[in-house]
């Protein structure tokens, strides 16, 4: 197969056909589903520009595969604040996030189908369905919260939902907005000492 350091190169004509150049065919989006599915590598180039186009296909493919199937994977919460973070300055962040998320989801598929396995094998389904939909809960449980201090690391000042006891309230802020202040203060020297 004609491959570009390592992938195999998919061309997308005006036509909006899509060529193999590896295989000298055509193929559809339900091919490069498959081709994905199987963990070849591929990129897809504008025929004409030799633009690479591999993200907006790829998110093509995903629209197929939702509107196709009444099993979607995105639910339209996830959706909604997918797009909320478009222009927001997490925006950068969140593709990393995502990415990670996702290999950790992969690198643990393995031992959550050899859960459900034991489980179904040794008991009726209807039992021991709750166990794997526990270790799916807790993993997208540890995402979450791995998400949100990282955002807490990115906005230090944004609202939380969460609030602190009211002990603890005061020595938090009180550390924090006397570090703040001092740092304000040195840069403001530091200003004042250039002007003059």
């Amino acid at each position: 197969m004609a491959k570009a350091d390592g992938q195999i190169v998919i061309k997308k004509y005006a036509n909006r056909r899509l060529y193999n150049t590896g295989t000298s065919t055509y193929v559809t989006l339900d091919d490069l589903a498959v081709m994905v599915k199987n963990g070849d590598d591929f990129v897809v180039l504008d025929a004409k520009s030799g633009d690479d186009i591999t993200h907006s296909v790829l998110t093509q493919i995903i629209f197929e595969q939702e509107s196709k199937t009444g099993n979607t994977l995105l639910p339209v919460s996830f959706l909604r604040q997918l797009i909320s973070y478009y222009g927001d300055q997490m925006q950068m962040l969140l593709p990393s996030y995502l990415e990670h998320s996702m290999s950790a989801f992969t690198a643990q598929q393995d031992q959550m189908r050899e859960q459900i396995t034991k489980a179904f094998g040794e008991t009726p389904m209807a039992r021991n369905m709750q166990m794997p939909m526990q270790m799916m809960e807790e993993q997208v449980r540890r995402n979450t919260e791995l998400f949100q201090q990282a955002m807490k690391m990115f906005s230090p000042f944004a609202a939380t939902d969460a609030k602190p006891a009211e002990d603890e309230k005061p020595k938090a802020e009180s550390k924090d907005l006397k570090e703040l202040k001092d740092q304000l203060r040195a840069l403001q020297d530091k200003l004042d000492s250039m002007d003059g």
